[in-house]
């Protein structure tokens, strides 16, 4: 007599007979062979751990193992394909949501015109020859992260923020217009809607890089929030072994998963129906270690075969109620070398991307600002300093002329204060509707700041000539302002930056 089940509950599978299987085997039950995982054994009684709904399985149904863990078919077909979190191919969203038709495709295989080049173990790291500096600047587009919060291929992200701050808008961006060759968007515990606008508007997306669709060098893999919480704990360990698969064919690969928190709230309801002891709110106290070992995932590396290639991890993180103090967001804040906190009133006031200069850091720049100065651009790290230093400067004052009045400041203080405004709006600021802002070159927002700190520089200078800082304030800046949009190449910035100066020497 072969392996059965002995109880259902839920999700959680018992098994008995079940001989020569080890822990994290996948299994098969019952007669629709619905795909689980071994997550206790003892002895021919195993634990099973359903990535499928199991209404209608019960006592005396059959199983048995595949003899392997879970397992990733990876291969060429893998890009501008929709996957579930076991790398089912799922064509359309239709196919996605409907749990009978992703059975279909078979435990983990995909579809019969497919053909996998390999299996490799998703919790398992692919190996490599030698882990190479992470001192190559990943190219975002957005101006605000490749200036102030940079991260280098290879590097870790972390985008905390609230509810409609903007983090879907900016991941999207960020895999429209990165420097990558192919990106893995891993949705996690989305809502179905969300996530089928997702796939719409990636699948109408041009590649500015190549020409073609953006979704032929895109690897999803969908996980609704009314898929198995297996399936969706799982997901987020397909993605980065994908994009393992391309590092090791010496591509720069980004994986972009949305959000690390409700990979999070899966392996706490695991950790629940397990019995382990829950830790902080809730959560399992190995969840350190797992969020430490998926980070761990990232770098650039010299693969097996000679060949240069990298893994960025980009994850964002939800705290319930925007507490960024919660469990997630502050351990993956020590597993990660960068962090773009989204600031609420900054997206409330229509500033996109609403990244934080205040709150987010990187802390890879010294690194990337000599890469920078080894590929001709010496001033990349004063203009970095100079302005972070300028908006630091200019939110203090900001506090301050609240409580007593911009008049009150001294004339050097109020340019200070002018500098901030103009950062934020000419520099900062980008609309991801325009053809011309929506993505900037690294020696276009190079002219961008430039341009801002001559004007700033100009300002300070007629101050201290004895100009009332309230003639300077009334001049009209909208034209150095919309250079963002206005302005499509260096040499058009340049010729706002010495148009702006002509009108700022009037004043002398």
């Amino acid at each position: 007599m072969g392996p059965e089940v002995t109880r259902v509950n839920g999700p959680l599978v018992e098994l008995t007979g079940l001989r020569g299987a080890a822990m994290d085997d996948v299994v098969e039950l019952g007669a629709d062979r619905l795909p689980g995982e071994i997550v206790a054994l003892d002895g021919a009684d195993a634990t099973v751990q359903a990535y499928e709904y199991t209404g209608g399985l019960a006592p005396g149904a059959p199983g048995g193992t595949v003899g392997r863990p879970l397992s990733a078919p990876l291969g060429p077909h893998l890009l501008g394909g929709v996957f579930d979190g076991l790398l089912r191919r799922l064509s359309t969203a239709d196919v996605w949501l409907d749990p009978a038709r992703r059975r279909a495709a078979g435990p983990g295989g995909g579809t019969a015109d497919e053909r996998p080049a390999e299996y490799w173990p998703v919790r398992r790291p692919r190996p490599y020859a030698e882990r190479l500096d992470a001192d190559v600047p990943l190219h975002t587009g957005q101006r605000v992260i490749d200036l102030l919060f940079p991260v280098p291929r290879g590097g870790t992200v972390a985008v905390p923020g609230g509810f409609g701050t903007g983090k879907t808008m900016l991941l999207q961006q960020i895999a429209k217009w990165c420097d990558a060759d192919v990106i893995v968007y891993v949705g996690c515990g989305e809502r179905g809607n969300e996530m089928a606008d997702v796939l719409a508007e990636l699948a109408e997306l041009d590649d500015p890089r190549t020409g073609g669709r953006l979704a032929d060098r895109t690897v999803v893999i969908a996980n609704t929030s009314n898929m198995p919480m297996m399936a969706r704990e799982a997901g987020v360990y397909s993605g980065v072994t994908v994009a393992e698969y391309f590092r090791d064919r010496g591509k720069d690969a980004v994986v972009i998963a949305d959000s690390t928190s409700r990979w999070a709230e899966a392996l706490r309801e695991f950790a629940s129906r397990g019995g382990e002891l829950p830790g902080e709110e809730g959560y399992p106290a190995a969840l350190p270690s797992a969020l430490a070992a998926f980070y761990e995932r990232a770098g650039r590396v010299r693969t097996l075969d000679g060949a240069e290639g990298s893994v960025t991890i980009i994850g964002a993180v939800s705290p319930p109620g925007g507490d960024m103090t919660e469990p997630v967001t502050a351990y993956t804040e020590r597993f990660v070398r960068a962090r773009w906190s989204l600031d609420k009133d900054l997206a409330y006031a229509r500033h996109y991307p609403a990244v934080s200069w205040s709150n987010s850091f990187a802390r890879d720049t010294a690194v990337l600002a000599r890469r920078h100065a080894a590929a001709g651009d010496p001033g990349w790290e004063g203009r970095r300093t100079r302005t972070a230093g300028l908006l630091a400067e200019a939110e203090r004052l900001a506090v301050l002329a609240e409580l007593v009045g911009t008049s009150t400041l001294p004339g050097h203080e109020r340019m200070v204060l002018l500098a901030g405004d103009l950062l934020r709006q000419g520099v900062l600021q980008q609309s991801a509707l325009s053809p011309v802002d929506a993505s900037c070159t690294a020696e276009r927002g190079a002219a961008l700041v430039e341009a801002v700190l001559a004007v700033v520089d100009r300002c300070q200078e007629l101050v201290g000539r004895g100009v009332p800082a309230t003639a300077i304030e009334e001049r009209d800046f909208s034209p150095i302002v919309r250079a963002r949009e206005e302005a499509p190449s260096v040499a058009d910035v340049a010729a706002r930056r010495e148009a702006m100066l002509r009108r700022l020497g009037d004043l002398t």
